[in-house]
């Protein structure tokens, strides 16, 4: 049947994929290349934590409006966009020279843009799976998108070690840059806004997408602003998704270092490690999403996405207290694995559901919602070591453990069957 139906929609979403992998390795490359950077710069842990907060804060800002433009324009041209104006800005980065006057302005400036560039990317393909993709499958295509953030994170540590080691920690934002071009070929190419719109498309596969996909998702005028940000289930789902992204920013900015300057690991050694809270986020994302479709389509949403995704925070809460009380650094990094798959088995419930209930506006209200995660990025890459000067590095942890089981609980308020058009009518 699925071959009859044709499979194009998982080509489009096999391209966002890929999109979300290389854009990951895009801003993780600087927490692999943050000792050498801070060499070269001159920069304290502070400074350097300034520097990791200014991309997820340029980020985190244009959620909202990257929301409505993907919307208004389609997630076809605002990735290619995205793609050019990130590779300039990854590539500037390299270009700044540490003697400048104010050096540490323009490097916070610059990853700041490159943040603002990036924002698109999510509420953009989160645009394309309610465009493209029936509500039934929308928790796979999603975890699947999702573990491109797992491959990109998880490649970044071998790769940019190995470039900064043998070519100097400029070349591994060139490298990035150049990958991030040649995929934006390949994007505009390969996808389009919406099935019929797709040369490729067959006519059963085309009748198939159309006859599920409810007609609010594939166009006319979007939800207003007001009617988003009064929302009560919004709210609740932003709440949620800033404690996990406060949790996940570990991972990108901070855990390479802890690993090499807190539990005293070698550079190769931290790089190996560092790769598996990522190889848990690829394999536990789609999974996550495959569980989620086949409890949703035998017990509903309330259990298949709401409850699935509160039970997966409140174990990845579990992990990272475990993780405080482990002497070995070895198997700290396995726990802090297992605490980041816990995460990301609940990350494709959040845009499945933000899909669902946003329609025709899913690219707004998926760009507020990712907003509280960048905002959770934010508190976490400035906060992160100053709790750890004051109380040290388990207590850092353990305010994570806690903010992850927050979010966890919050998931039992949300209503799965909750729609913005209705709420606006």
């Amino acid at each position: 049947m699925a071959t009859k139906r044709g499979r194009l929609r998982w080509s489009v979403v096999t391209w966002a994929f890929v999109i979300s992998a290389v854009s990951y390795l895009d801003r993780n490359n600087i927490s692999i290349a943050g000792s050498s950077i801070k060499e070269a710069f001159a920069l304290s842990d502070r400074q350097l934590g300034l520097v990791f907060s200014a991309f997820a804060l340029g980020y985190a800002l244009s959620q909202p409006f990257a929301g409505r433009i993907a919307d208004r324009f389609g997630a076809y041209r605002c990735v290619a966009a995205a793609i050019v104006w990130w590779g300039v800005f990854t590539a500037l980065t390299a270009m700044l020279p540490p003697g400048l006057p104010f050096a540490l302005t323009l490097l916070i400036l610059v990853r700041l843009l490159l943040g603002v560039g990036e924002a698109v990317i999510f509420p953009a393909t989160n645009r394309l799976v309610s465009s493209w993709i029936p509500p039934s499958e929308r928790g796979f295509a999603n975890g699947f998108i999702f573990a491109g953030v797992g491959i990109g994170g998880g490649i970044a540590p071998p790769m940019v070690t190995a470039i900064v080691v043998n070519f100097g920690w400029q070349w591994a934002f060139y490298a990035s840059a150049i990958i991030g071009l040649l995929v934006g070929v390949a994007w505009l190419a390969a996808v389009r806004d919406t099935p019929a719109e797709h040369p490729s498309i067959t006519p059963q596969e085309l009748a198939y997408i159309e006859a599920r996909v409810a007609p609010r998702s594939q166009g006319g005028a979007s939800t207003s602003w007001r009617t988003v940000i009064k929302d009560r289930q919004v709210l609740l789902l932003t709440t949620s998704y800033f404690c996990f992204g406060y949790v996940a920013y570990i991972f990108f900015s901070w855990f390479f270092i802890y690993l090499s300057k807190v539990r005293g690991l070698d550079l190769k050694s931290s790089a190996l490690l560092a790769t598996l809270p990522f190889l848990a986020m690829t394999i536990f994302s789609t999974l996550g999403g495959s569980v989620s479709d086949r409890v949703a389509a035998r017990h509903g949403d309330r259990v298949g996405r709401c409850l699935i995704a509160a039970a997966a925070m409140i174990l990845a809460s579990l992990f990272v207290v475990i993780a405080t009380a482990v002497s070995s650094a070895q198997l700290a990094s396995i726990v802090l694995a297992g605490g980041a798959g816990s995460l990301y088995f609940a990350q494709s419930a959040y845009w499945t559901l933000s899909a669902n209930i946003g329609g025709r506006s899913s690219g707004v209200l998926s760009g507020v919602m990712n907003m509280g995660a960048q905002i959770g990025g934010v508190v976490t890459a400035s906060t992160m070591p100053i709790v750890a000067e004051a109380f040290g590095w388990t207590a850092s942890f353990l305010v994570a453990g806690g903010i992850a089981l927050i979010g966890g609980l919050l998931w039992l308020l949300i209503d799965p069957q909750h729609s913005l058009a209705e709420a606006e009518g």
